[in-house]
């Protein structure tokens, strides 16, 4: 179960604190949503030397913005999107040739009912090795998604975000949200089975 780092204030409280130049307030927020924000830059920005310079103008447009901030969806989600388009801008910007293999070609598919497969699947081979070792090798095959992909695996399986809050933070369907992550999960199969047969797993 992935742990997350909770603070003592509802997002109306917190706001309102920072708002108010309380800096423990603010350290607080970037305390809650930093594994968030770390995880959506490194999926999306494949170059490392630019991650650290969006992380921090992700949050200089946070503490900018705050105060426009209506409550329309949880505070976190608000980063998760102001996250994800200032990694969208970065890659339009300076990386275009990014940008297009962050984009999934295939989400024309129809899309399909993730949990419905989850559950009709089950008694399939399934990654079901523990330990170190196998958290390396998936880690290793996730690379081998398309970014887009990687993104939204990482979102609702270590993050444990709902479709609906990846939704909102991708703008991208929740039909859409499934076709890829039924996708990726099968190619994700597809890579450790293969990896299995060569005797590395």
């Amino acid at each position: 179960m992935n742990t997350k780092y909770t603070i003592p204030y509802t997002d109306q409280e917190l706001v309102k604190k920072i708002l108010e130049g309380d800096r423990h307030a603010f350290n607080l927020l970037i305390k809650h949503t930093e594994k968030l924000v770390a995880q959506l830059v490194s999926k999306m920005i494949p170059i490392t030397a630019d991650r650290k310079d969006i992380a921090q103008e992700v949050y200089l447009k946070i503490y900018s913005n705050l105060s426009k901030f209506r409550f329309q969806s949880k505070l976190s989600t608000w980063v998760g999107q102001i996250t994800y388009n200032s990694c969208l801008h970065h890659l339009q910007k300076k990386r275009p040739l990014l940008l297009e293999s962050f984009v999934d070609k295939g989400n024309e598919e129809k899309p399909v009912d993730f949990v419905k497969h989850s559950q009709t699947d089950e008694n399939e081979t399934e990654m079901k090795l523990y330990g170190k070792e196998l958290a390396d090798t998936i880690a290793i095959a996730l690379q081998q998604l398309p970014l887009i992909q990687q993104t939204i695996v990482t979102l609702f399986y270590q993050e444990e975000l709902s479709l609906e809050e990846i939704s909102a933070i991708t703008s991208l369907p929740v039909g859409t949200l499934k076709s890829y992550l039924f996708r990726a999960r099968q190619k994700l199969k597809a890579i450790l089975l293969n990896i299995k047969k060569r005797g590395e797993l």
